[in-house]
């Protein structure tokens, strides 16, 4: 009868908060939310992001993302639609950025709606990421021996999303703190120009790069 394998699901914890630590798309995304709209949106765009990050988790295990990985037109597919998403934000950034400081931490009408909105935003972010399918086959390779059982399974998308919501969540509560947003207020236009930059680039580099 198979066990739980401890050994192999912690390393694939590490390797998967290392992965999700590190600069990228999603956590840039939840800090210019955070700085712009305050935590509460932040932490929406969190959620969003572990959400997809769950469900791709779940869809890996359906063994749906092994079969988008071996087909290069689905994955066209999902990388084209990243990269016009990354390149939307870029494009909203840099209207920010030449916004009044006046202009942000505004929830405008409707705070349910925007939080949902922000919400879906960290969620189509995270689903139109043709990395995210290749990683969760190397997380599940990592996690899973050829032996595995449900249980190994189900701690390791538990454990994963638990990872997700911590990380994704701890940069909208560091990014929140008055400090920051006292920084921010002064230097808006520079920091909302640096996001600009970065989804600039990351949508450049997402469209020309090869699968």
């Amino acid at each position: 009868m198979s066990t739980v394998d401890l050994s192999n699901l912690l390393l694939a914890y590490l390797a998967f908060a290392l992965m999700i630590i590190s600069p990228g798309p999603n956590n840039m995304a939840v800090i210019a939310t955070t700085v712009a709209y305050g935590r509460p949106a932040g932490t929406a765009v969190a959620f969003g992001i572990s959400s997809g990050s769950f469900t791709w988790a779940v869809l890996t295990a359906a063994g749906l993302s092994a079969i988008l990985a071996q087909t290069a037109g689905a994955l066209m597919v999902i990388k084209i639609a990243g990269g016009l998403y990354l390149l939307w934000l870029a494009i909203k950034s840099l209207r920010a950025a030449v916004q009044g400081p006046g202009e942000i931490n505004k929830a405008g009408p409707g705070h349910a709606e925007n939080s949902r909105s922000h919400y879906l935003r960290g969620y189509i972010l995270q689903m139109t990421n043709p990395k995210a399918a290749l990683t969760w086959i190397a997380i599940i390779s990592v996690g899973l021996n050829a032996n595995a059982n449900w249980p190994s399974l189900l701690l390791l998308i538990a454990g994963t999303s638990a990872l997700a919501v911590i990380v994704h969540c701890s940069y909208a509560v560091l990014f929140s703190g008055q400090r920051v947003v006292a920084v921010f207020q002064g230097l808006h236009r520079w920091v909302h120009g640096f996001f600009a930059a970065f989804f600039g680039f990351a949508a450049f580099k997402l469209l020309t790069s090869r699968l």
